[in-house]
């Protein structure tokens, strides 16, 4: 069981977009949480990220139920993929099914696809898959723990073993290496991450993160940028593109990043620093301004 914390961290959410979620009835409030729970709020963080609303997501959701009598959780059971803001397809019966207009649908590329590049097979999986979800989860396990760390490297490197191309297994790695300063690996995982899966906002924002510390800031705002591209309400994006404009003399674009960051955190600590950045730029583009009139 993980904690509402570890799901918070873990899947890089705030306080406030899980609350969001559980007010619109996507998942139920609860101070702990399983697996599936974590694969299912994923889910929903990467629909909501390719703007689609919440309250499309549940009738979605409600639909499929319906067509698919039995079917407990269908962003588990059946593979979500996105077609645009106003509609969620689930994958049925090896096609692609529209629920509320109780359509199927063109499966078209894998550009479209929020939960996977590849299409998800409508026979159960094979030992191979389990044993990578077995491995995965007893990473995460394992990576609570700060005297667990090794054993967690070794449980992700066991799922790279079974699945060369799992994107959040690279990542997590990505992280502990990341944690431990070894940029050089840390950055490797990252691409590797990114070459499973290309649409991985997390994925550029963390290279971002290797980028801007090894000095390669230009190439950081670069890559933040594709995370926010990718999703427009990361606020961890914003907030860190803001600092690297700051680093490299550029205030008046780091304005704008200070100001979107705010919207998405209104109270947080972080949310202090961004406003007061906001006011200082906009005290010095005013004596600027005074000066060049002078």
């Amino acid at each position: 069981m993980y904690s509402r914390a570890d799901l918070l961290r873990i899947l890089h959410l705030t306080p406030r977009q899980l609350a969001n979620w559980e007010r619109a009835g996507l998942i139920a409030a609860s101070t702990a949480y399983c697996f599936s729970d974590l694969l299912k709020v994923k889910k929903i963080r990467d629909l909501c990220a390719m703007k689609v609303r919440p309250a499309v997501i549940r009738e979605s959701l409600e639909a499929m139920q319906r067509q698919a009598s039995g079917m407990g959780n269908p962003l588990i059971d059946a593979g979500a993929s996105f077609t645009n803001k106003h509609r969620v397809a689930f994958r049925h019966d090896g096609r692609l099914l529209e629920p509320i207009a109780g359509q199927f649908v063109m499966d078209f590329s894998s550009s479209e696809r929020v939960v996977t590049r590849t299409p998800i097979p409508s026979s159960e999986p094979g030992p191979q898959d389990n044993e990578a979800a077995v491995w995965f989860a007893r990473g995460i396990a394992l990576e609570e723990d700060p005297g667990t760390q090794t054993e967690a490297l070794a449980a992700y490197q066991k799922v790279l073993e079974f699945d060369p191309n799992h994107a959040a297994a690279h990542i997590n790695l990505g992280t502990l290496h990341y944690n431990r300063q070894d940029f050089s690996l840390a950055e490797k995982h990252y691409r590797a991450a990114l070459h499973s899966d290309p649409r991985y906002a997390l994925a550029y924002f963390d290279l971002g993160n290797v980028l801007d510390e090894t000095g390669r800031v230009q190439e950081a705002i670069q890559t933040y940028k594709m995370a926010i591209q990718l999703a427009p309400t990361y606020a961890d994006a914003h907030y860190n593109l803001a600092l690297a404009f700051e680093k490299i003399r550029e205030p008046r674009k780091a304005l704008k990043h200070w100001q979107a960051y705010i919207k998405l955190d209104t109270t947080g600590p972080w949310s202090v620093h961004a406003r007061n950045q906001i006011q200082r730029i906009l005290q010095a583009d005013s004596l600027k301004l005074v000066h060049s009139r002078r």
